[in-house]
């Protein structure tokens, strides 16, 4: 079990184990199944039988599980009168600047994120386009790398602006929510969104502290404007009325996966019914919507817990338990492991995937990129399986010419257990080449120092300290070339060489 699942799995694992007892799926019919990607549904048709109703409950649970938690994280990201900057939030159609807080503190260890990364400024929001459009309007990057994913209320990707997609010149883009059919100003490039709800993650690279103003500057002028006011003068409400139910201390994924896990079958069922109304699964989705149908699932319409008979609701509320065992059990879906390092290739657009896409959500809330514009590795043992501990140095060693091959900026960061940035002297979390001045071997290879203490010398300009206990490493890729995708460049195995009373003085050679 990775440490960068621990904010999903101590919430959500937890509370599974303990609600779903000793109840277990039962058997069904073969004859008369289908199994979608992991989701088994009948094929019948008409009143279901019980055994028939708890097998829906139970598809209906792993497919739309990551639509109930993007509505609560919603809430719970947007329940603010105004934009802050330190907890990353701000009210609906409205964009928080999280990096606002590092530039306050001159710290890159300030963000107030587990697993945090630091090579970019962010801006991020969520919308909602009932009413109407709205358009994104970004400025010229000038060269500086930057993505902007947007995501559906399923989490998936339907659009990624940025250098690699729409390049580095200035866009408006009008987002547009399902049955919209307005007219778009000329100079508006229409992003047709499947749902109403949007999440927005935008990204800006940044070179080191001293770069931050630069990368926040243009990060102030990614703007959000509603269609009806676009060409004047706009200026986002100041105070917008939040929401008296939700903490706003504790805003982060811990409480949306407490919220969800909390849920009894007629309040998860009918959340999921009324938000679909607003948010039309895929086309793809057919076969699982028509079946939950059957049992009261009707997109747009409450659900109607209370008209069903006792024998029903058991059979519904036993297949919410096993749907609820089926989640759980898909968390380490998809996961490649290489050289003591673990990776994802797929994510951002699933399909029918939807196991991949309740392990995502599991271990970190979801939301994941494309591959094409960002790859991550992650890695808390050697390739042997021992875990890291700062009682030891390591070194990960990139031979000549085989840093990771990327179009943008690749990086490696420190984490504690715990996905927190280490005190250091440096101020060092992340160290890649658009940070720093990395000192190559004579032969074109790279030693990154992975320590608790300093390795002396021009060695410091490759040192990213580590705590003296266990510690936990991200390996990040953006924009990776074809190698990086297919699998054909994997990072190296981090390599041991000695105890932490030792100054590493040699380079390693890998073979």
């Amino acid at each position: 079990m990775k440490p960068f699942w621990m904010l999903s799995i101590l919430v959500v694992i937890v509370i599974v184990l303990s609600s779903a007892g000793c109840t277990s799926p039962t058997t069904q019919s073969t004859s008369t199944n289908q199994t979608i990607d992991g989701i088994t549904i009948p094929t019948t048709t008409g009143s279901p039988t019980p055994d028939e109703a708890r097998q829906i409950a139970a598809a209906a649970y792993v497919f739309g599980y990551p639509l109930v938690f993007t509505d609560v994280y919603k809430d719970h990201q947007t329940a603010v009168p105004a934009p802050n900057a330190t907890l990353g939030v701000a009210p609906v159609n409205q964009l928080a600047r999280p990096y606002q807080a590092q530039l306050t503190s001159g710290s890159l260890s300030a963000q107030p994120l587990s697993f945090a990364t630091y090579d970019f400024a962010y801006a991020q929001g969520w919308l909602n386009l009932t009413k109407e459009p709205m358009v994104l309007s970004v400025p010229a990057s000038n060269g500086r790398y930057y993505v902007i994913a947007l995501y559906d209320a399923w989490q998936d990707v339907f659009a990624s602006l940025g250098s690699r997609t729409t390049g580095n010149g200035s866009g408006a883009f009008a987002l547009v929510g399902p049955g919209w059919n307005g007219t778009l100003p000329a100079n508006v490039t229409k992003m047709q969104s499947p749902t109403n709800t949007v999440l927005m993650i935008g990204r800006a690279q940044q070179n080191g502290p001293a770069d931050l103003p630069a990368a926040a500057a243009f990060q102030d002028n990614v703007t959000l404007t509603p269609l009806s006011a676009w060409g004047t003068n706009y200026t986002p409400p100041t105070t917008v009325p939040g929401n008296p139910n939700v903490n706003l201390t504790y805003v982060r994924t811990p409480a949306t996966f407490a919220e969800v896990a909390n849920m009894t079958p007629d309040v998860f069922y009918g959340r999921m019914a009324t938000v679909i109304g607003g948010n039309p699964p895929h086309s793809v989705d057919k076969p699982v919507v028509d079946q939950m149908a059957r049992i009261g699932i009707i997109p747009g319409t409450p659900f109607n817990w209370n008209g069903l008979n006792g024998t029903m609701q058991n059979a519904i509320a036993q297949g919410y338990q096993d749907g609820i065992t089926q989640v759980a059990g898909s968390i380490n879906e998809g996961i490649v492991h290489n050289n003591g390092w673990d990776t994802t290739y797929s994510g951002g657009v699933f399909g029918t995937n939807y196991t991949l896409r309740d392990a995502l959500v599991l271990r970190g809330g979801g939301f994941t990129n494309l591959p094409q514009d960002n790859l991550y590795f992650s890695s808390n043992t050697t390739a042997s399986g021992v875990p890291y501990s700062g009682a030891n140095n390591y070194v990960l060693h990139f031979a000549s010419n085989s840093t990771p091959p990327v179009n943008a900026l690749w990086s490696v960061t420190m984490y504690d257990s715990q996905g927190y940035p280490v005190p250091n002297p440096l101020n060092r979390s992340t160290i890649a080449p658009h940070l720093g001045n990395l000192t190559y071997n004579p032969d074109g290879s790279l030693d990154i120092y992975i320590q608790r203490t300093s390795p002396g010398g021009n060695k410091e300009s490759n040192w990213l300290p580590a705590p003296s206990g266990a510690f936990v490493l991200w390996l990040r890729t953006y924009w990776p070339q074809e190698a990086v995708l297919n699998g054909s460049w994997v990072p190296p195995a981090v390599q041991t060489v000695g105890p932490a009373t030792t100054t590493t003085n040699a380079t390693v050679s890998v073979s």
